[in-house]
This record gives C-alpha cells, structure tokens and sequence, in this order.
C-alpha cells in the first residue's frame, strides 16, 4: 500500500485553498466586477484573459529555472501570489490597474503549477501517476468549489467581500506552505551547474519539439478547447445575467461543469489506454462544440445547467487523452518539453477565447460569439483528424 509522506499531503491543501482563492475571484465575479468599472466586451475579454499571459511567458523558464536553484523558494512566489493581489481587488477603481493586477495574479498558476507538478513527481518516481492523480484531484476539488461559493458570496455581500474571501483562502493556503518550508527543509542539496550546457539542452529540446507535427497538432486541439473555456469564464456569466440568471446560479454552472470533468477525467483516461487517444480528443472537441453552440439559444437554468455539465465531459476527454498522447509522441528525454510545449500553447488558446469573445460579441452578439468558437471545436477535429499519426 502506498503511503503519503505529510510534504504531499500538505502541498495537497496547498492546493486545494490556492485554487479556491484563484477561482472565487475569477468565476464568475471577475467579469461582472470589470462591467462595473465601465468595460465593455472588448475589455472584459482582455481582463480575463491577462493573468493568463503571464503564462504564456513563464511557465518553460520557470520549470527549467526549477531543476537549478529551490524549487521549494521558487514555488513561495506563486503561493504569495495567490495569497496577496485578491486584497488590491477591493481598491481597484480603474481598469487599466485592474489588467495590471491580473497581470500580478497571473504569477501564481504560472509559477505555482508546474513547479507543484514536478514536486510531487519527484517525490514518488516509482508512482507518479497514482500520486498525480491525487494532487491534481485536490487542486481541482478547489477549482471546483471557487465559482460556486464566489457565485454565491457576490449576490448575498457584493464584490469586496467576494474577493476577501478569496484573499482568506490564499493565507491558508500561504500558512500551510510556510509549514512545509520550516518543518520541513529540502534534502536535495544544488549543485553549481553550467549554464550554457543547461540553455542548449533546452534550445534542443524546444527544436525537437516545435519541428514535431503531430504534437504540435495535439497541443493546437488542446488550445481549442481552452479558447472555448475562456469564452466560458468570461460571458457565461454576463450572458446569464442578460437572461435574468443570478451570479450564484451562474456559479453553480460553473461547477457542475468542474464536478463532471472531476469525475470523469480518471476514468476517459482509462478509456484512452484501450480505445487510443486520437478517436477521443475528436469526439471531446465535438462534445464541446455541440454544447458551445447551443447556450445562447437556451435561456432555461436546467438547460444551462446540462451543457455546462456536457462541456465539462467534453473537456474532460480531451484533457485525459492529450497529455498521454504527447507523452507517446515525445522521445523520453523531450517530454518535458513536449509537455511545456502543450501548456504554452494552451495559454494561447486560453487566452486567445476571452479577447476573440470579447470583440464577437461587440460586434455581433452572443450567439454569434458562441457560435463560431463553438464552430472551431469542429474546425479543429477535423484538422486533428486530418493530419497522419505514425
């Protein structure tokens, strides 16, 4: 029987209270907050989507920054990120500081993330998979309870509460770290190292990579899935609101969408073993092109509610199988960066959807928003299926 060592178990609530304090902020107050200041769509778009290019530019530095100096030190920079920026929301009454601060905010899954992955891996070589599968379960049960308790929280005492609630949740998570850092100091000592050596493996490993088609592919139908989901994150609530859905309700499909893509991660991931990874990426990007497309033609909190949870089944088999299917395609001393490419471009698509949302819907509508996101799910299957796996 595999035991946890206390390091994990705690970086486990570590997780669970940092994502809790991330995604009250962001869903679904984040959106509404900035109407209120006076954005637009356009604007809302790109206030969503700022944390995550901070991503976009941080995430391979810092995983090989990691392998070089503590780890452990680095990952207190994401945890203080998390903890202290949802105590400036209250005091923010202008937009342009609003993107600043998301752009701040951004630091803590940019550098928290992949830096608690590698952790964990690195603490049970011989059951990475298994204890993968724990950590990620106890971020996502947090990401999974943000919107709805956000949702709830913005209609019963209003934004500032909202957000210092978050900032609450971000302390725990902060004193819990700190437990770690003085209860228990790393064992792995850091060398000196040379630079340039670690720089040209890494230029290599990005070529072999970038030059790699059908990863590329794989990571673009990933980008896809999440240019849908920040649509998601950024309209779903507005829309909700124009249809006389309260925040708590929009929460709540926030939710379900997370709790469905809970449940159903592990086991698709096991379907993919049997079946193959290529016939179920296809069918989630049509899953979630289907469900995209027909919100704004429903204006039923119980419809809603099941193309939240279809959406969240669709994510779910694209997740579970593209992560496997890189890890196939890379050779084993470039899956690192295989896995660095996917997530980069990921934060494109990510993203990308709350921006290109933002100006469908001023210049269109919201049907027309969701509707060619959502025809890009389909776009991008076809692509995916399009190009030869060998």
């Amino acid at each position: 029987m595999m035991r946890f060592n206390p390091v994990f178990l705690i970086l486990c609530g570590v997780g669970f209270c940092s994502f809790i304090s991330y995604n009250l902020v962001r869903m679904p107050a984040l959106a509404p907050f900035a109407e209120s200041l006076g954005a637009g769509p356009v604007v809302v778009g790109f206030i969503v989507a700022a944390s995550t290019f901070t991503g976009i530019f941080l995430k391979l530095p810092m995983g090989a920054l990691s392998d070089i100096v503590s780890r452990r030190r680095l990952m207190l920079v994401g945890v203080l990120a998390f903890a202290l920026p949802p105590f400036a929301y209250p005091l923010v009454t202008d937009l342009e500081i609003l993107a600043g601060l998301r752009l701040i905010h951004g630091l803590a899954t940019a550098v928290f993330t992949p830096l608690a992955l590698a952790s964990v891996a690195s603490m049970f070589p011989l059951n990475r998979g298994a204890v993968l599968g724990w950590y990620t379960s106890s971020a996502q049960a947090g990401m999974l309870l943000g919107p709805m308790l956000g949702g709830w929280l913005v209609d019963a005492a209003g934004f500032s509460q909202t957000f210092l609630a978050g900032g609450g949740f971000g302390l725990l998570a902060l004193s819990l770290y700190v437990t770690i850092l003085f209860l228990y100091p790393e064992e792995t000592s850091f060398p000196q190292v040379n630079t340039e050596e670690i720089w040209d493996n890494f230029r290599q490993g990005l070529k072999a990579v970038i030059g790699h088609t059908q990863m590329l592919a794989t990571s673009v139908a990933e980008a896809a899935k999440m240019m849908a989901k920040g649509l998601l994150m950024a309209f779903l609530p507005l829309y909700g609101l124009s249809i006389g859905l309260s925040l708590a309700e929009s929460g709540l499909l926030f939710g379900i969408q997370g709790f469905i893509s809970f449940l159903s991660k592990p086991v698709m991931g096991r379907v993919s073993d049997k079946v193959g990874r290529r016939p179920l990426i296809i069918l989630g990007l049509v899953v979630c092109g289907m469900t995209i497309m027909g919100i704004p033609h429903v204006t039923k909190f119980l419809s809603l509610l099941f193309l939240a949870a279809g959406f969240g089944f669709g994510e779910s088999v694209i997740t579970a199988s593209s992560a496997a299917l890189i890890a196939d395609l890379a050779a084993p001393d470039n899956v690192g960066a295989g896995m660095g490419l996917r997530g980069t471009i990921m934060d494109i698509g990510h993203a990308s959807g709350p921006i290109l949302a933002g100006v469908l819907v001023a210049t269109i509508s919201y049907t027309g928003a969701f509707t060619l996101i959502g025809a890009l799910q389909f776009l991008a299957a076809w692509g995916f299926w399009a190009i030869k796996f060998r």
